[in-house]
Order: C-alpha cells, then sequence, then structure tokens
C-alpha cells in the first residue's frame, strides 16, 4: 500500500492534501472562534489571569534553566530560578539572585517577562479579547437580522444597513429600509466594538512609543556621558542592552536593573534619573490621566467619533484604565501630593544622613524626587535603604500598599462620584466571606514569621519583625524595596558568612521564599478583592 505524503515530489500529489489541510482548517475554525469567545468572555476574571501569569513565569523559568550564567561556577537554584521568573511576571523585582551573574540571554528573558507581566501590555490582551467578544456577538447580530448567510467574515465597518449618524453615533437613521426590530443596540454595540478596536491601537501605540522613545533616550545620555558608560563598561554591560532593559523594566514599574546596586551606582548621575521618572509615572499611577489626554488629542486631531464616544462613555468601554475626565484629575493630584509628601520627609530627615553622603545638593534633590516617584511601585532605589531612618521606611510601607489607582475623590456638583453597582447575590456573598487585603498581609507576616522563627531568634537584628514587614509589603505591591541582608549585623560571628548582592529574601528559607511567591501572585491580583472585609462591622 502507497503511503500518502503531503509533500509529494509532484504537485498533483501535493495538492489533495494542501485542499485537505485547509479543509481541516476550515472545519476547526467554528471550535476556535468558539474557543476564543468564552475565553474573551472570561478575560477579566480571576483564574484566567492566575493561570495566565503562572504560565507565563513556568515557560521564564523553562528557558531561564536553559540558558547558562554568565559565571560557570554560579549555579542558582531551581527555587531561586523560579522566584527569579514571578518576580519579573509579577513585576515585583524580588532578587534571590546576584543580577550580575546573569548572562545577556537570560537577562533578554527577564526582559520579555516584565513586558509581557506589565500592567500595560496585560490590559492591552483584555481590550483585544474584548474585541473578538464585541465582534463576533454583533456579527451575530447583524446576520440574524438580515438573515444573510453568505458572508461569514467579520467587518470592521459598518455594514450599509448599520450606517450610524455622525451627529450622533449612537444613533440609527430611522428613515433607511430593512431597519430591524432594535436597530439603536446594534448600532451602539458595533460603535462600542470599534471604539473598543481603536482603544486598543491607542494603547499599543502608547507602548511602542514609550518603550522606543524611552530606550532612545537612554542610549544617548549614556553615549555622551562617560561616568554612565564607564558603569555599564565595568559591569560588562552593553548600552543597548541596558537601555532596553531599563525602559521595559522602569515603564512596568517592575524594578530590575542589570546591576547589583540597583540605581545606587548612578546616584552622581541626575540626567539619567531624570530620563526614567516620566517612565515609572507613564506605566502606572499617571497612565490613565495620560491615557485620556492622548485620546483627547487624537480625538482633536482626527475628529474620529469613536474618539469622543471613549472619552463620554470611559466606564462603558470595559477599560479599568479609562477613568472619566474629573476621576483622571483627581488621580494626578493624589499622585503629586503623594510624591511631594515623601519628597519632603526624605529632605527634612534624610539631607545629612550616611544614604546621602558625598552628594551635591542637586544630587540630593533629584535623588529624594526619584525615590518617592519609584515607593509606588516602581522598586528602583538609588539610597541604601537598610540606614534609611525608620520613620521614613514606615511611609515606605504605606505607599507601598496603596493601590496605583488610589485617588482621593472629591466632590463634583454636590455629588460623589458614582458608586459601583451591586453585583449579583453569589458574588455578593463571596465577597462578604473574603478577608481585607490588610488582614492577608498579616496573615502572610505571621507565617514567615513563623517559618523563620529560628533566624528571628539567632539573627535579631537582620531577621526582625520591621525587615519581613517591608519585605512582604514590598512583594504583595509589587515593588522591590529590599532592606537587604548584611554580614556586618550578625550577633553570633563563629559561622562564615558572605555578603550577597540580592534581596533580604535571598537569606530565607524555602518556605519562607514558597510564601513570598503566594504574596506576589496575590498582590499582582489584588484588584480582585478590593472589596474583601466588608461585611466586618468594627463600630
Amino acid at each position: 500500500m502507497k503511503k500518502l505524503s503531503c509533500f509529494g515530489d509532484k504537485m498533483g500529489h501535493s495538492l489533495p492534501c494542501i485542499q485537505k489541510l485547509f479543509c481541516l482548517l476550515h472545519s476547526c475554525r467554528p471550535v476556535a472562534s468558539s474557543l476564543l469567545r468564552n475565553l474573551a468572555r472570561r478575560a477579566n476574571s480571576l483564574w484566567t489571569q492566575l493561570a495566565y501569569f503562572v504560565l507565563v513565569s513556568a515557560v521564564g523559568y523553562w528557558a531561564l534553566k536553559l540558558c547558562e550564567p554568565k559565571l560557570s561556577s554560579y549555579k542558582p537554584r531551581d527555587l531561586d530560578v523560579f522566584f527569579t521568573s514571578v518576580s519579573a511576571t509579577t513585576v515585583s523585582s524580588m532578587s534571590t539572585v546576584e543580577v550580575e551573574a546573569l548572562s545577556n540571554s537570560q537577562l533578554v528573558i527577564i526582559t520579555f517577562l516584565m513586558l509581557f507581566g506589565g500592567e500595560v501590555f496585560t490590559s492591552m490582551l483584555g481590550l483585544h479579547l474584548l474585541r473578538f467578544k464585541f465582534a463576533g456577538r454583533d456579527h451575530h447580530n447583524v446576520n440574524s437580522a438580515t438573515s444573510d448567510n453568505s458572508n461569514n467574515n467579520i467587518e470592521l465597518e459598518l455594514p450599509p444597513l448599520y450606517q450610524v449618524n455622525k451627529a450622533n453615533p449612537l444613533k440609527v437613521d430611522p428613515e433607511m429600509k430593512g431597519t430591524p426590530s432594535k436597530p439603536a443596540l446594534c448600532g451602539e454595540g458595533l460603535v462600542k466594538y470599534r471604539a473598543v478596536k481603536y482603544l486598543s491601537f491607542v494603547v499599543l501605540g502608547y507602548l511602542i512609543i514609550v518603550h522606543a522613545g524611552g530606550s532612545t533616550l537612554l542610549s544617548v545620555y549614556i553615549s555622551l556621558v562617560p561616568s554612565a558608560r564607564k558603569v555599564l563598561r565595568d559591569k560588562g554591560l552593553t548600552v543597548q542592552m541596558f537601555s532596553v532593559f531599563m525602559t521595559v523594566s522602569t515603564f512596568a514599574n517592575c524594578g530590575f536593573v542589570p546591576t547589583n546596586e540597583n540605581m545606587l551606582a548612578f546616584k552622581h548621575n541626575p540626567g539619567l534619573l531624570w530620563l526614567l521618572l516620566p517612565q515609572v509615572l507613564l506605566g502606572n499611577t499617571l497612565y490613565p490621566p495620560c491615557l485620556r489626554a492622548a485620546i483627547w488629542l487624537l480625538e482633536r486631531a482626527t475628529g474620529q467619533a469613536e474618539f469622543d464616544y471613549m472619552l463620554r462613555n470611559s466606564r462603558e468601554m470595559g477599560y479599568a484604565h479609562l477613568l472619566p475626565g474629573f476621576h483622571c484629575l483627581c488621580l494626578a493630584a493624589t499622585v503629586w501630593k503623594f510624591v511631594l509628601v515623601q519628597f519632603v520627609a526624605l529632605c527634612c530627615m534624610e539631607w545629612g544622613s550616611p544614604a546621602m553622603e558625598g552628594l551635591s545638593p542637586y544630587e540630593k534633590l533629584v535623588g529624594a524626587l526619584f525615590q518617592a516617584v519609584n515607593t509606588r511601585h516602581a522598586g528602583e532605589s538609588v539610597f541604601d535603604l537598610s540606614i534609611i531612618s525608620p520613620a521614613i521606611l514606615v511611609l515606605f510601607v504605606l505607599m507601598m500598599y496603596l493601590p496605583s489607582h488610589t485617588s482621593f475623590l472629591l466632590q463634583r456638583n454636590g455629588q460623589m462620584a458614582p458608586k459601583i453597582q451591586r453585583d449579583e447575590p453569589r458574588k455578593c456573598l463571596l465577597t462578604s466571606l473574603m478577608f481585607s487585603q490588610l488582614s492577608y498581609l498579616v496573615i502572610f507576616v505571621i507565617l514567615i514569621c513563623i517559618t523563620e522563627r529560628e533566624n528571628l531568634k539567632n539573627d535579631p537584628l537582620n531577621f526582625n519583625v520591621l525587615n519581613i514587614t517591608i519585605e512582604t509589603i514590598s512583594a504583595y505591591g509589587n515593588v522591590g524595596f529590599s532592606i537587604g541582608y548584611s554580614c556586618k549585623r550578625r550577633l553570633n560571628t563563629d559561622s562564615p558568612c558572605r555578603d550577597a548582592s540580592y534581596g533580604f529574601v535571598g537569606r530565607w528559607s524555602n518556605k519562607g521564599k514558597f510564601i513570598l511567591i503566594m504574596v506576589m501572585f496575590f498582590g499582582r491580583l489584588k484588584k480582585f478583592n478590593m472589596k474583601g472585609g466588608t461585611a466586618w462591622s468594627l463600630s
């Protein structure tokens, strides 16, 4: 019997197999469409996003294991490699390995993990899934209304039957013949679909412009400043690699820096800090106001009705970062108030401290501003946190705990911002059974204190409740600040000790590290538990 081959010597033999392949793909198209619609329907669910982050972390762990580190003698344990992958994916930058020991290939992998785990990128994926859901639903409505089964393609433009009145995008012309029984619903759905499509393009352009512009400016600065070039040369880093890595890390608010000292190595380069400051804000706390400003500019420049629809119906768009104009103003004002409070506190309490020793007044001011901005939630540090006063550290803990969209909403026209509608009864029950964010953090700190009880007893200066709390809140806020570990603070100096350039968690037990991995996942998905603890009444 002759064996059938899809790649025979003659075209006559291969063509039937190619036709069969196309027929197979065409027959699988409805199944794939159904799976994508189901995924789009559940794109904003807790389990879908948890599965995404776990999958990306697992792939990152596998890729990091395949690549050899820069130093052949340095072999991190599997748990530390997985911890690093989770830290990059959840944009936490908690470190249990020395970054300078990683090879260029591993740095590239971490760059992709930070990009795929960044809030702007993941929210863009949600927009694309939302587009698919609207496209499938509205196209089904159009086909049902017109009884035309000859065209199964999803059209990006409105069919002639559903031409939208440009004066009012949500109103369909009632004089057009053949109008279905519910034209307004279909017309509004299609306009919303096109608005979601345009919004996904705006977010993609936002990502590309910031990354391309940021990495270019960093490359130019480092090429022009000899002191910055010397730091990279001593670390064995190329200008291009450093610029792209730092841009992705800063915009994603991850905080990983390819130097063991974090940004302390560049504390005498205020120009570099100025270039990184906007990227921190554009990628997190000020992303909603900047996104709305970009849409407003596009609406003024193009006059497209879709941009006007986004601005007028921001809450109905289904994109959490597209906030109403008044809310964006309150958010921006709140962000700058928090930065100002931290900036003033740092300048007042740390101006003459060892943390700012050797810096000029201008470098101290820029460094204090950089540190204040990074507390929410980038985690790049230009000062040694281990010698910062405890009062400032407590302030940092508060700033790391606050979510990025925290804002003080003032009254407008005598009314507060519209309240969120009640959930379904089942969701209300689940919400009532949940603890508050603070309660979970207390539980995590208690568990870590239990796993590290021997270190708390034998090494109390390094292992104390304040340091553990800072590390836990930093992981929960996906910040990356760490007190670190110092052999000089040990009371028992009999056993050998070597200072390592990674975070405090690097000295924890395997159980403690595993708990902190759970904290990083919990912090990355904390938006799903913002209503937790509402059933408790303390009055």
